[in-house]
């Protein structure tokens, strides 16, 4: 259930649910959704924001289980990496006239949203790939 990893980010930022909704700029009545098990699994949007007001990778927002030390984590070169892909991307699709919807330039908010999911595509292939080729390091023991 998102919301359990929604507490546990905030109970170890030190703030109530409410309060880091409202400073994360989200509804609280999302947070209640979460809590009551209404809501899906955040947007992209919902995830950026809450990443960026927590001080977490993407990743870590949507993980199942961030404390266990098997589950491997994204270093800041990961992280630097990624925005690299992504900057390298988003060129690509520029200069490649590919930033269009029915022959008009995408807006601003749409772009945004299109590489809000890539970088968590990003992410979670880089995990993935960490968890297959260094086995080792992340097996059950």
């Amino acid at each position: 259930m998102f919301y359990d990893r929604f507490l546990e980010l905030c109970t170890r930022k030190g703030v109530a649910p409410t309060r880091a909704a409202i400073e994360a700029g989200i509804s609280k009545s999302l947070v209640s959704k979460w809590k009551a098990n209404e809501a899906k699994e955040p947007s992209p949007e919902i995830i950026r924001k809450l990443a960026d007001y927590f001080g977490v990778s993407n990743y870590e927002i949507i993980e199942d289980f961030p404390n266990n030390e098997k589950t491997p984590t994204l270093t800041k070169k990961d992280e630097r990496d990624i925005a690299r892909q992504l900057e390298s991307i988003m060129q690509e699709m520029t200069n490649g006239g590919d930033l269009m919807f029915d022959g008009n330039p995408m807006s601003e908010e749409a772009i945004e949203s299109i590489m809000a999911a890539m970088k968590l595509g990003l992410e979670a292939a880089k995990m993935k790939n960490k968890e297959r080729f260094t086995p080792k390091k992340y097996r059950e023991e």
